[in-house]
Order: C-alpha cells, then structure tokens, then sequence
C-alpha cells in the first residue's frame, strides 16, 4: 500500500501521531493519494481493540453534497436540466421554485443553513414531502445569487430533484451511476462493521459521550453516508480527474470553478458546483469537508500535481485545522513531484509562423504554441490578460479560460482578432484593420 520511501512515511505518520495526541481524538485516520493511487495510509488511535485501518468506515458527512452533486451534473450532461432552469421547471410543489440548480449547488440560493425542523443531525428525519411543504419564503435569507451563504436545505432539495428525475430515491441513483462505478462498495447509508463510533470528547477531562445516528430521511443528501479511508482516497482521485467515465473531465473542471467565495476579496476559501475550493500555500484545492456527531472528514485534490489526501476522525470537534495542508508539505518536502521531462512536438507549420511577438495597441504579447494543438496569448512580462485556447473545426479559437474564456480568436497572417480586439505585429499597425491609419510615432 505505501507509495512514499520510509523517512517520508515515518515523517508523515509522525504528524498524524501529534494530532492524534494532542487533539485527543479517539481515533484518527489519514491518506495520500498520488497520480491515482494509494500512496500513504496511517491510522492512530483505537476503534474497539484494533487500530484503525483503511477499511474502518466514519461517518463522512456533508462530503456527501460532493457525491450527489456529480448526479446533478451527470443529469446536465444528458440535457435532463439546466443549470439556470428553476427549480419549479423539475419541482413545481416547492414554494421556492424561482431559485435555480446553480444557485443550490454553489450556496449562492440565499436559502438558510439549516431545515426547519428539530436539530437534523440529532433527530430522526423528515420524508421530503414534509421538508418541501416547510420551506418557504421565511427561509431565504437572502436575495438569490448575491452571496455565497452555506445551505444544508439546499441539498436536500436537490436530493429529492434527483429522486423525481430518475424516478428513483437519490441515494440508489447515487449507488449506480456514482459509487458502484467507481468502486466505492464500502460507502454506505448506515454504518457497517468495521466502524468507528462517534464521540464527543469532554473539555475538560480525558472522558469520551457517544453520539447519535439516525436516518436523516430528506436531509439525507447534505450528510448522510459513512465511508471508508480506501473509498474516500479513491473519490479524492476522482476529483483530481480520474473520473473513470463516471463524468467529463470537462464537467469536473467547471465543478471546480470558482462561483463564490465566503473570505473576502483575497478568497483562500469558496465553493464551486457542490465543491469546496481553496488555496493556500501556492495550492489550488478541490474538495468538501464533513461533520456530524462525533465525526469529522475531509477530502482534498490538488490536480495540478495529481495528488489527494484525506482524514477521517470520530470525534465531534477538536481539529488543529492544519493537518492535511502539513501532511502535503511533508510529502513536498521529502519526495517532492519530479517535472515531467520535456520532449520536442510536432507543430503545424502555419500554426509555427504565427507565434512570437503581437501586441494590443502599443502592448506586446507573446503566441505561443502548446501541446495538443493548443495556443497561448500571455502579455510581456505576465501583467495584463492572459488566455489560453484550442482549436475548433471551423477554424478559429475558443477561450479557456481568464478574460477571454469562451471567446474566438481568429489568426490570419497579420493580425490576430480577439473578439474584435486586432492584435498585430508592430504597434498599432496602419495596414491592421483597426485601429488602421493612426499618424506616425513622434518625440
């Protein structure tokens, strides 16, 4: 199962011992995940006689959203919805029916975190007719779309979309076109043995207060399965992109975009289509986390590096709050990722005599060709608007991504047009079709 060399292993389940320790956490369970794989487990603490393994199942909670929003999105693909329809188009009893499946999926819907209800995470649950006939008006609270507000509602109203458009319940939707697919037999509704149970552990002494599991019913779809550190680290490899036909890498890309943020200006955290997202350390993470009584989780990607990692703990709070971002820091530190080795590609003549130097007006650019057929526009020096782009059958280019996401570049001999913007070969080329006939430069 280990990946890593002994001093990374050691080092890494040194770190994992220490929150263990000093967080007093019952038991504590921990894995990195690299290019797909398993590279690194650790498991510390005691669930019954027996150390934890990776077999050992917790509760996951709202790590749960992420599972049901790939339905979501797998029903977009098959044009069973849209992510601007209303929710009236698929649900038309619910008295909400003017807030959309984007806004439900990023938290930006303005519907109130938690249900109507007695505590839903401590109580027996609510079918959903009952929950749907609870939430009106009095629980949005605030205007659609104006700001990312986490909604445990807002799950569950999409649970029960995926019911009605499958005809199913959306946790058997969940089991074939998710969890069976990718392997994932030991992520399940209820506990099964091995698994840990949850804990609150007190304050003020080394005592431990089991805590209660129910079926949430309708809430089910914000928080309802258990998992194992096998299965989580083989969703981790699937939100850094081994989808396993499951989903389109391009669908997973745009769950992954930023659609608000709940820091600030200077976002380190936000949520994109049913994902958390971060940054921190020069890291772009994709993921959720989880909690439910007497258990925590979490679940990272960083696919830029090809690399996940995960914990999974039975215990109802007490977490450093660092200790995946450490474990990935060990694991740079010890055995950091080798480049991959750079190797000549063939390239289209006539893509290779229009690289080089552009400029927009009197800004300069560089072209320059990528792999697969791809182009880059970058300006001189990195300040300024920054795209790349691939090719299309009629011709021209389509955006990817920053300013110029989704638009088309057309490349002719002297000049580039973005989007009416003309970028020629000198600056603001007279003979270029705009601006065109500008007066000579002059001191």
């Amino acid at each position: 199962m280990t990946q890593v060399g002994h001093p990374t292993a050691r080092a890494l389940l040194h770190r994992l011992a220490v929150e263990q320790a000093e967080c007093r956490v019952p038991s504590l369970t921990a894995a990195i995940v690299r290019d797909g794989r398993l590279a690194w487990f650790g498991g510390r603490g005691r669930v019954g006689d027996a150390a934890p393994t990776a077999a050992t199942q917790y509760r996951i909670g709202s790590i749960t959203k992420s599972m049901v929003a790939v339905v979501v999105m797998r029903l977009r693909d098959e044009g069973a919805l849209e992510l601007t329809d209303p929710l009236e188009r698929h649900l038309p009893d619910t008295r909400l029916g003017h807030l959309t499946i984007a806004q439900l999926l990023s938290h930006t819907s303005g519907l109130t975190a938690e249900p109507p209800t007695a505590w839903w995470e401590r109580t027996p649950g609510i079918p959903a007719a009952d929950l749907l006939a609870r939430v009106g008006p009095a629980e949005l609270k605030h205007r659609p779309g104006r700001r990312f507000h986490y909604s445990n509602v807002g799950f569950a109203v999409l649970g029960e979309l995926v019911a009605r458009l499958r005809g199913t319940t959306w946790l058997k939707a969940l089991r074939t076109e998710v969890l069976d697919p990718l392997g994932l037999h030991d992520t399940t509704p209820r506990p099964r043995a091995p698994h840990a149970t949850g804990y609150a552990v007190h304050p003020w002494a080394d005592v431990l207060l089991a805590e209660p599991e129910h079926d949430a019913d309708a809430m089910g779809p914000a928080g309802q399965l258990w998992s194992t550190p096998h299965d989580l680290a083989r969703w981790a490899a699937f939100l850094g992109g081994e989808t396993g036909g499951v989903l389109c890498p391009g669908t997973l890309a745009e769950m992954r975009e930023p659609a608000g943020v709940d820091d600030g200006d200077a976002w380190t955290g936000g949520f994109g289509l049913g994902l958390q997202l971060a940054r921190t350390g020069g890291r772009r993470l994709a993921g959720h986390s989880g909690s439910m009584p007497g258990f925590l989780a979490t679940v990272w990607a960083e696919p830029a590096e090809g690399l996940g990692v995960l914990f999974m703990a039975n215990t109802t709070s007490g977490l450093s709050g660092t200790l995946l971002t450490d474990l990935l820091d060990i694991l740079e530190q010890y055995e950091p990722r080798l480049p991959d080795e750079w190797q000549p590609v063939p390239a289209d003549p006539a893509l290779l005599a229009s690289t080089g130097l552009w400029h927009w007006g009197p800004k300069p650019y560089t072209l320059r060709l990528l792999p697969e057929r791809g182009l880059s526009l970058e300006p001189v020096g990195g300040a300024g608007r920054a795209s790349r782009f691939v090719p299309q059958d009629d011709g021209t280019w389509l955006g990817l991504d920053g300013y110029y996401a989704g638009e088309t570049l057309r490349v002719a001999a002297d000049h580039l047009d973005l989007n009416t913007f003309i970028f020629t070969r000198e600056p603001y080329d007279p003979a270029a079709p705009v601006p065109g006939g500008v007066e000579d430069w002059h001191a």
